[in-house]
């Protein structure tokens, strides 16, 4: 169908990108920048047109910008957020053409051979582009050529349009719109090759010789002598399936024979990306397009449907079917790796079951009630432990449902909507499994029972003979110590305030095995931990 035809690409380039995206949650007529800190001073990375109409610029630091204008807004940048942004970007510019590609940090590379009849002609497709992104408060420079270079060029020099097989409004353009660094460019410029035109017209080895192949290669690239591809980013992997049922259902038994169904084929494709899910989420939609919305959360990470289903029967025995339920949808809205692993039978049911069980018990009081001691390194014993949730957050995790949903968010906005101050937030931070970060080490016994000091009367610096605790009188039997340990001086505790302590473990004839401290600075004796 397109024999004969030439590639035409699209360069849409967003010079204002990072500013654009602040102000589409809180506009200003007012001048703007965002900063960056660069050697010790801050200095503006993006700015509006206000802000350059009072003669600012990009890299002006941020002393001399409010000296030049007062009134100026500012607030720091955040790159990430701006890569984000792009890529959001990158899916809405999906609807001119399936072959989009990401030009950092601010431009998109669309190739719409093919594809431009759906608007009208290549000028339709274009003033598309400029509506759309003018209703989104968005500033595009766009450009249209037969290469990629060609595009580039004209969107960053010229805003123009270069009819197929001519290459007339490129060779017009200066030599830094070739995508050269700007030490090249100068160079070029001081040898009178101020255009394109005038580079290609001149001799090719002695500036290879002296520029080396790089210039030569984007020179070909522009004036389409040499390939240039064009790689669209990869859609994020979506981890959803959906049953339409012909007829309602509100049975219990029904609504698990059919998760079950979901399961099965949602598991299979994590299998196949080698991932597990750490938050389901079932949606339940009547046939009064009423909806029901049940959120698992797991322990750790699954894909045995087996496992996942009877996690769902406590949920699913509440719901309220109405006058029957005609479709239900399955998203794994969290996932981690979960890499295929060779093990025997004994070695995983232990872990296995441990997962479910603290599954179980979370749906019913909640993952972030459930809490374990983990070994800290401190020699301290106060410190030697710390209680955190038996969960943590996995140390490496995917959420393509979240960077789906903030997508859909902007599309359905049609780059013309309203902006919403949401978009971009996180969701819930999912907790997983826990695993100690290193064993349990001690150079010296320590008690099964550590509570606050409690004085008791003795003195000297061995433990008491006889001594009374608790309304009980003991009689000291045998004394292992003393185990001085010092106070950490970087910490403020008042508990050891009083300098040194030496422990004793200190058994009586009465059966308490007790652990307690001598302190010489101010002399005393306390019972703080008691043995098995």
């Amino acid at each position: 169908m397109l024999s004969g035809t030439g590639r035409r690409i699209v360069s849409m380039w967003f010079p204002r990108l990072a500013s654009d995206r602040v102000l589409r949650a809180c506009p200003t007529d007012r001048p703007f920048a965002l900063f960056l800190r660069q050697h010790n001073s801050d200095v503006i990375h993006c700015l509006n047109h206000a802000a350059e109409a009072a003669d600012l610029s990009r890299g002006m630091r941020m002393t001399d910008a409010r000296s030049f204008c007062p009134d100026l807004i500012s607030q720091p940048a955040d790159p990430a957020q701006d890569t984000r942004f792009l890529h959001l970007l990158r899916r809405w510019a999906g609807r001119y053409c399936p072959w989009v590609g990401i030009e950092p940090p601010d431009g998109l590379v669309l190739d719409i051979t093919g594809s431009a009849h759906l608007w009208g002609d290549e000028a339709g497709m274009l003033d598309d582009m400029r509506d759309a992104a003018a209703r989104a408060g968005m500033t595009l420079h766009l450009g249209l050529g037969d290469t990629r270079g060609a595009a580039w060029a004209l969107a960053h020099y010229g805003q123009g349009v270069a009819a197929p097989g001519d290459p007339a409004p490129v060779l017009a353009l200066p030599v830094a719109a070739l995508r050269i660094p700007a030490e090249m460019a100068t160079g070029l410029q001081r040898l009178g090759l101020r255009r394109v035109g005038e580079l290609d017209a001149a001799a090719r080895a002695p500036l290879a010789r002296r520029f080396g192949p790089h210039l030569m290669l984007r020179l070909d690239q522009a004036l389409g002598r040499a390939p240039e591809s064009i790689t669209p980013a990869a859609e994020p992997v979506h981890y959803a399936t959906r049953l339409t049922l012909p007829e309602p259902i509100g049975l219990e038994s029904d609504l698990m024979a059919a998760t079950e169904r979901l399961l099965d084929g949602l598991c299979a494709k994590l299998a196949t990306q080698q991932v597990g899910a750490r938050t389901l989420r079932l949606e339940l939609r009547r046939v009064d397009s009423a909806s029901q919305h049940i959120t698992l959360r797991l322990a750790a990470a699954m894909r045995e449907p087996a496992r996942i289903l009877p996690l769902f029967g406590r949920s699913l025995s509440k719901v309220d079917s109405g006058f029957g339920i005609d479709q239900i949808r399955l998203e794994a809205v969290l996932v981690e790796p979960l890499p295929e692993m060779q093990t025997g039978i004994a070695e995983t049911r232990a872990p296995d079951r441990l997962a479910d069980l603290m599954t179980r018990i979370g749906t019913r009081i909640g993952l972030d009630n459930l809490h374990r001691f983990q070994p800290a390194d401190s020699h301290i014993p106060e410190r030697a432990f710390t209680l955190t949730p038996a969960t943590l957050p996995p140390t490496r995790q995917t959420a393509p449902a979240r960077q789906a949903a903030s997508a859909r968010q902007f599309s359905s906005a049609r780059l013309g909507a309203t902006p919403d101050s949401s978009a971009g937030q996180d969701a819930t931070t999912l907790q997983g499994a826990a695993a100690p970060p290193c064993g349990w080490t001690s150079p010296r016994p320590r008690p099964l029972r550590l509570f606050d000091p409690e004085p008791i009367i003795g003195r000297g610096a061995s433990p008491p003979r006889r001594f009374r605790w608790r309304r009980m009188v003991l009689n000291t039997a045998r004394a292992t110590g003393p185990e001085r340990i010092a106070p950490e001086w970087w910490q403020e505790d008042s508990g050891w305030r009083g300098g040194l302590r030496d422990y004793w473990m200190v058994e009586t004839r009465q059966g308490r095995r007790l652990w307690m401290f001598h302190t010489p600075q101010t002399p005393g004796w306390f019972v703080q931990g008691e043995f098995a």
